[in-house]
């Protein structure tokens, strides 16, 4: 095994289980996602740690309700963090906008940043959360 390649397998392994996002909370997802990285579920397990900014984060958690005003900064956010970076859209109304669906203030996910997955639920269970946190550590 060449050296470049067996470096590239190691920063593989190291994205695959440091995913590190930034708490940012949109709607009730924020509340589910609170029980995710409490003691129940243990997401650090995986890997999965929360950090205060976005220029420490490799994993946008998209949770809920997603704004106009919102989209802005979740733009900002997302551009801040260094490459390679992840996201995940959670819930109804970051999917399609689920009771929201057809407002005028709504805007999916999918048109502010490119979602790598979607976890459907109004909101996600801890272990729908988990499954595709899984799925995307796969995906690395």
């Amino acid at each position: 095994m060449k050296i470049k390649e067996l470096a590239r397998l190691a920063a593989r392994w190291g994205y695959k289980w440091s995913l590190w996002p930034p708490h940012l909370v949109t709607a009730c997802c924020g509340v589910e996602t609170g029980y995710l990285f409490g003691p129940a579920y243990d997401a650090e397990r995986y890997g999965v740690l929360p950090m205060p900014g976005a220029r420490h984060s490799n994993l946008l958690l998209i949770e809920g309700t997603l704004t106009m005003k919102m989209a802005k900064f979740v733009k900002w956010v997302y551009e801040q963090m260094p490459q390679p970076k992840f996201v995940i859209a959670m819930g109804a109304c970051s999917i399609k906008g689920g009771v929201f669906y057809g407002s005028y203030h709504m805007v999916p996910a999918s048109n502010v940043v490119k979602v790598d997955l979607y976890v459907s639920g109004c909101p996600p269970t801890p272990e729908a959360m988990l499954k595709a946190i899984e799925e995307l550590q796969k995906s690395i």
